[in-house]
């Protein structure tokens, strides 16, 4: 453990800066050997803000050669790890900086490095400071104009912010590129790149009329893979301009794809960066879900253009004024281009077993958090999912015409400047005449909150009693309680909803502001089954006693497709942990027969019924559990799922048959979910080892026409019992796929996510494999991170090797890239929630970390937290 412990910082420190940054000045030249970077800064003193004698930037790794202020040399400054000081400054002057860096040897992946033999930018969120020395904080607006300078042969093509203003050839065969942002940003979205690259080129028409020209920027191999990604770009820009009125403002919009990025994507004015598993995809080498992801992706950052660029945080505390924002109108623009009931489904499904998990770690956080050691730490499912379920709770509270009134006020108000959560809340305030003060606890309690809910029917009355509560987080030991929308619908024994209340409404949306509620409904004529917390209005876990016939009733009958999804889930999970618990022995036929019927009625929407055959992952079982047994709940969970491919073998092969895609392959809602059952049929057959469908996998796997089937059927081989099968198809398929990086990390989750591919044996020697690269994270999440993430029967092996091995990659990937590491680190961080023989192993890791000589900021943070008390 570091000697001196790293510094938290905290909201209530927060102090405008005292210096402003009018307009900054760029020259990179760039060498195979470093790059020399000119900075000349237009400063004043912020007269908003208390008097402070010396300037004080940031810097990180950089050796300065050269400073002068108004022309003149400085000879009076220090620098300090972090800082630079120079003291006594005017109330107004020109800084110029000159620093040397080393992008070739930046492993942290921030700042300027390089990636395939390309020159790239990660600022976000203090990567700047490793460029040059700054006031590298979101607070902090400047106007950039940028010139970029290197060799015309190796690095052809030279991108920044904004639009182009000046280009022209150096000498010694080099040249340059000059670019201008007319907008003021924060130094995080700065970008640049440099590299050997070709472009795929169209143009969009916004509707005021002007043309934009759009590109994206590749290596010439992935040539062939951008066309979905510039689609994606085009729809969002349309919706963006009718959903919320939002038009585009520069006159060029480009996407770089980067093989070797920590982060998804990077929403840079102008240029954002992309980690190309992220925007690259053809049928051929994406699945269908990569090319979801994808649109997903790309509209996200292009979304930011306003809610993050024009509009930023004041710092980033307010992290999720622009991640919460962007993530809800990603979701909606999803919503709105495919099915809604399957992008809620997938949405929350991750909700619940990912970010519910976080809210119940030693690194829970509110949505605003109030202090952090490494801000890189934050950027947690809270921040963004959870985030985006608090915006999705004020539009359901407002109604969609006040909350698009909201969002208009708030980038009117707010333009060109860094502001706060509060900020947006106040301009839903004003915009709908809401009081939303009780709401604003959302931003500021961390936690899931219980809803626990009963009822009581007597004589044609009704009555709901709902109390809430939030568990003890850390830092946060009481609750108090939060303004909760409440979705609810009511059936009669004939399946159809009762209109509730006097408003005429079937989901009306009950508001939870206390303790607890009562809520009574007259008139009805039986006892209602009630549908509780539709198209799950707020972000909470609700307990309600239902039945297996109840649950059962809303899987054929709910009108709300999220809540029909919810209860064949429900049910399951209550049936697997009956089997863990030894209630029940054998599998309750109820379940099969409920599969039954969705396997074999085509008049359901198919892809509600794709998503309602998954059962519930080991992952949310764990989280359901207490002291849970891995083992236990993985072997439980397979005796179902044997039960259902035993009892459905003759419904499975029906529709595995039925739904094989003959037609051209489309990335449309109806194909997606054709596949995906004809896949889901095949892997469930051949865990119980069929015969006919191991023949139907190999011939699928030999023949496919995508990469959505040939992954299917290599997935349901490598996850059964025939291993010469499962061994001959990897190796197939690797020869197949070797020369395209984005195929092979695809191949490389295959196993290691697989009980029968992923032993720890076979990870490590994935390892030493010639395509794995320490230096990729792709590599390294496709390869470490599914094994502890998602391979979890292995990982957890009772004699705790799978810990120890992890161990043991987080502290080799701390020193070179501490970001990556930190996030390794989550498998381990919620130990107290397994079986005390797992407790013990998980601990001693988790001690063995953080025992490491100069241990990371951002490793310690996350193993501090994980082993306080």
């Amino acid at each position: 453990m570091k000697t001196s412990q790293p510094q938290t910082i905290y909201l209530q420190q927060y102090r405008k800066p005292g210096f402003l940054i009018d307009q900054v000045d760029l020259c990179f030249q760039l060498f195979e050997d470093g790059a020399r970077v000119h900075s000349v800064m237009a400063i004043r003193r912020n007269p908003d803000a208390e008097h402070h004698a010396d300037l004080v930037l940031h810097g990180e790794e950089l050796t300065l050669e050269f400073a002068t202020l108004d022309g003149e040399t400085i000879k009076e400054f220090e620098e300090t790890p972090g800082e630079l000081r120079i003291p006594r400054v005017p109330e107004q002057f020109t800084l110029t900086l000159v620093t040397w860096i080393k992008p070739q040897e930046n492993t942290r992946l921030e700042g300027l490095y390089q990636s395939s033999g390309m020159f790239c930018t990660q600022c976000e969120a203090e990567g700047f400071r490793r460029i040059t020395y700054f006031l590298d904080r979101p607070d902090v607006m400047s106007r950039y104009r940028t010139r970029i300078e290197a060799d015309a042969t190796t690095y052809p093509v030279l991108l920044s912010n904004g639009n182009p203003v000046d280009r022209g050839e150096l000498p010694e065969g080099r040249h340059q590129v000059t670019w201008e942002d007319p907008f003021p940003k924060p130094a995080y979205l700065f970008a640049m790149v440099a590299g050997d690259l070709v472009d795929i080129r169209d143009s969009f028409t916004t509707v005021s009329g002007r043309e934009v020209d759009l590109a994206i920027y590749v290596e010439a191999r992935n040539r062939e893979k951008c066309d979905h990604a510039m689609a994606s770009l085009k729809r969002s820009m349309a919706w963006d301009e009718q959903a919320y009125g939002r038009e585009y403002d520069l006159d060029i919009f480009m996407i770089v794809a980067v093989d070797d990025f920590n982060m998804g994507a990077m929403e840079n004015k102008g240029l954002n960066i992309f980690n190309s598993s992220c925007v690259l995809a053809s049928e051929d080498t994406a699945t269908d879900s990569a090319f979801e992801r994808i649109e997903s992706i790309v509209a996200h950052e292009y979304f930011h253009n306003w809610s993050g660029n024009r509009v930023t945080c004041r710092d980033w505390f307010q992290l999720s004024l622009k991640e919460g924002f962007t993530v809800y109108r990603d979701n909606q623009y999803s919503a709105a281009i495919g099915s809604a009931t399957v992008q809620r489904i997938d949405h929350v499904n991750m909700l619940r077993t990912a970010q519910f998990a976080e809210d119940g770690g030693p690194m829970a956080h509110p949505v605003r958090p109030d202090s952090y050691i490494e801000i890189g730490n934050f950027y947690t499912l809270t921040i963004y999912e959870k985030g985006a379920e608090v915006v999705r709770m004020i539009n359901t509270l407002l109604g969609d015409e006040d909350f698009r009134a909201g969002s208009d006020l708030y980038f009117e108000r707010h333009d060109g400047e860094a502001v706060t959560t509060d900020d947006f809340v106040q301009a839903m305030e004003a915009a709908s005449g809401r009081d939303l003060t009780l709401f604003r606890r959302w931003y500021e309690q961390a936690g899931t909150p219980v809803l626990t809910v009963t009822d009581h029917y007597d004589n044609g009355s009704y009555r709901l009693d709902i109390t809430q509560s939030t568990p003890p987080t850390p830092g946060q030991p009481h609750k108090q309680p939060l303004h909760i929308p409440f979705r609810l619908g009511l059936l009669g024994s004939d399946g159809q909803d009762i209109v509730v209340g006097g408003s005429g409404e079937a989901s009306p949306v009950l508001e939870l502001t206390e303790a607890s509620h009562s809520f009574t409904f007259e008139g009805l004529s039986e006892r209602p089954v009630p549908s509780l917390l539709r198209g799950f209005s707020a972000p909470v876990k609700v307990h309600y006693p239902w039945t297996r016939e109840q649950l059962l009733f809303l899987m054929r009958n709910d009108s709300d497709g999220f809540n029909r999804w919810d209860a064949g889930q429900r049910l399951a999970v209550d049936i697997i942990q009956s089997l863990v618990a030894g209630r029940e022995q054998t599998v309750d036929s109820r379940l099969v027969d409920a599969y039954r019927e969705l396997l074999c009625d085509e008049s359901l929407d198919q892809a509600l019924v794709a998503k309602m055959l998954a059962l519930p992952g080991v992952s949310y079982l764990v989280e359901l559990a207490s002291e849970a047994d891995v083992a236990l709940i993985h072997q439980a969970r397979r005796q179902v799922l044997k039960a259902l491919a035993t009892g459905l073998r003759e419904e499975l092969l029906a529709s595995y048959q039925r739904h094989r895609q003959t037609a051209p392959y489309q990335v449309t809602p109806e194909q997606i979910a054709a596949r995906s059952l004809s896949n889901t049929a095949l892997a469930w057959l051949l865990v119980i080892n069929d015969e006919e469908a191991r023949e139907l996998a190999l011939k699928q796997f030999s023949q496919a026409s995508n990469m959505t089937d040939q992954m299917g059927a290599l997935q349901a081989l490598v996850s059964s019992d025939f291993a010469s099968d499962r061994e001959q198809a990897l190796s197939a398929f690797y020869d197949q796929w070797q020369d395209d990086p984005q195929v092979v990390e695809q191949w490389f989750a295959a196993q290691t996510g697989s009980e029968q591919a992923g032993s720890l044996e076979q990870v490590e020697t994935l390892l030493g494999h010639s395509a794995f690269d320490w230096k990729n994270p792709n590599k390294i999440r496709a390869v470490v991170g599914v094994f502890a993430g998602q391979n979890l029967v292995r990982f957890h092996r009772p004699d705790g090797a799978g810990y120890r091995f992890l161990g043991q990659q987080i502290q080799r990937l701390d020193n070179s890239n501490p970001a990556i590491a930190a996030r390794l680190v989550q498998p381990l961080t919620r130990w107290r929630q397994y079986a005390p023989h797992l407790q013990s192993a998980m601990k001693e890791v988790l001690e063995s970390i953080a025992s490491k000589p100069e241990l990371s900021k951002d490793v310690y943070e996350v193993v501090g937290k994980s082993l306080a008390d």
